[in-house]
């Protein structure tokens, strides 16, 4: 993970009071057209707690609204370093051109901990654990679920659950008012434009 702040799209404290808010606005700014085909790949695992926030947030985003992009990877159904690539090959096989947005649990920076990161282009899942697994996403989220360095497993796996369910929850709401906005905007594209004659 990049260690200067001035690399990041968006980086905030979850419990920032104006983050749903500005969260959304990021990833919608980063959106290259609000009618391309969005995916929600929530990248982890719910068996060790510090990288169950890519299927928490998943989950919570299965329980709101989300019509107007699909979801991978939640508790019930987590995408992982096992079923990943596979996973992709049935996105890019369902979808054209689809617009892959990752989530994934990160270690960071005493200064970055408990924040929420977006960043443009892809991540490398399971690089704090030096895990080969393919670069993945046109834009990246990563939820900072405690401070890297040496061990990072036995970090990943000491990591408070309630920190990552914050982090979840709030990446959930972001994408939810995300939802709807698309929504909006979609409607108004689709309704038929009335005569004044």
């Amino acid at each position: 993970m990049r260690d200067s702040k001035d690399d990041y799209l968006f980086s905030m404290h979850y419990q920032d009071p104006h983050i749903t808010w500005k969260l959304t606005n990021q990833i919608q700014k980063a959106i290259p057209h609000p009618n391309c085909e969005i995916i929600i790949l929530c990248i982890g695992t719910d068996r060790s707690t510090g990288d169950s926030f890519g299927p928490l947030t998943g989950s919570f985003i299965h329980q709101r609204q989300h019509d107007q992009f699909n979801i991978y990877g939640t508790l019930d159904h987590p995408v992982h370093a096992k079923n990943l690539e596979e996973t992709l090959n049935t996105i890019h096989a369902t979808f054209e051109k689809p617009f892959i947005i990752a989530i994934d649990a990160a270690l960071g920076s005493i200064e970055s901990q408990n924040s929420i990161i977006v960043e443009h282009g892809s991540m490398l899942p399971g690089a704090a654990t030096e895990q080969a697994i393919p670069a993945v996403g046109d834009l990246s989220i990563k939820g900072i679920v405690n401070v890297g360095g040496i061990m990072p497993l036995q970090v990943l796996q000491s990591t408070r659950l309630s920190i990552v369910m914050a982090l979840a929850k709030t990446t959930a709401q972001a994408l939810s008012l995300l939802n709807y906005r698309l929504r909006h905007i979609r409607d108004s594209q689709t309704k038929p434009v009335q005569s004044n004659s």
